[in-house]
């Protein structure tokens, strides 16, 4: 690996040290304890969406947990989950949650870019916000192909191209106009912060049809008409997110 990129991914994890600290630790437990599956800023049910289907008996990698509530979820759907992430500070909150609520499910601290899984071992792999945000989509997504099945998905959320276009590079949530240009949204470097990917959806296709996918569906997720602003993560305002696709959430199928 290149030492730019090794900076890059020692910056992101000690920057996730941080927000688990402040935020995500404590955030931990209402996210373990709920029923359901759900997406994103705005908790869009899963079963209004309809992109996982039935994951019972399937062997599932979520790449880039954070504190692993969503592997919790689907292990109870009756997956058999392995969850990644490149932060041992989440991952201590995750195993302190596998002890308080369970299901118990192997996590492995590792960069989404290079996995030490076997190849063609998981039927799906999922990220919510997490690889396709942090990681090099030229380096992950040839890793997810590597580590799927011929036939098996790959599903996950990121932030929307937009919403990339409108926030700001200091503090606040996205603007009302675009405040950088489409290229440069590939690549950000916020002021204070770590290191972001958000490709343009010509990009997401180019890529993921260079890794070996082929491109199901993307779905544009929006605040819901009485949604409140996320308690911590300042990305985009409901209001803002009323109007505009917040988040995309993207399903490709394996080769």
């Amino acid at each position: 690996m290149a030492d730019d990129r090794a900076s890059e991914i020692a910056l992101n994890r000690a920057l996730w040290a941080v927000l688990n600290e402040r935020f995500t630790d404590a955030a931990a437990e209402e996210m373990w304890a709920r029923p359901e599956a759900v997406w994103g800023l705005f908790s869009v049910a899963e079963r209004d969406l309809g992109v996982l289907g039935d994951v019972r008996d399937l062997d599932v990698l979520e790449l880039a947990c954070g504190t692993a509530y969503f592997s919790a979820w689907l292990a109870r759907a009756g997956a058999s989950v392995v969850a990644v992430d490149l932060s041992g500070d989440q991952l201590a909150t995750a195993r302190r949650m596998q002890r308080r609520r369970g299901p118990v499910f192997p996590l492995v601290q590792a960069d989404a870019e290079r996995v030490p899984l076997a190849a063609g071992r998981f039927d799906l792999v999922v990220s919510e916000h997490g690889a396709a945000a942090w990681c090099d989509p030229a380096r992950w997504l040839p890793e997810a192909a590597r580590l799927l099945r011929p036939g098996g998905r790959l599903v996950f959320l990121t932030n929307s191209h937009l919403s990339a276009l409108c926030v700001p590079a200091g503090e606040g949530v996205a603007e009302e106009r675009l405040v950088r240009g489409q290229r440069e949204a590939y690549r950000v470097q916020w002021d204070g912060g770590g290191i972001e990917f958000h490709p343009s959806h010509g990009d997401w296709v180019r890529l993921l049809r260079r890794a070996g996918f082929v491109v199901d569906a993307m779905h544009e997720l929006y605040a819901p008409p009485d949604g409140g602003d996320h308690p911590f993560y300042e990305i985009v305002s409901a209001a803002w997110a009323a109007r505009w696709p917040a988040e995309e959430l993207w399903v490709a199928t394996r080769g």
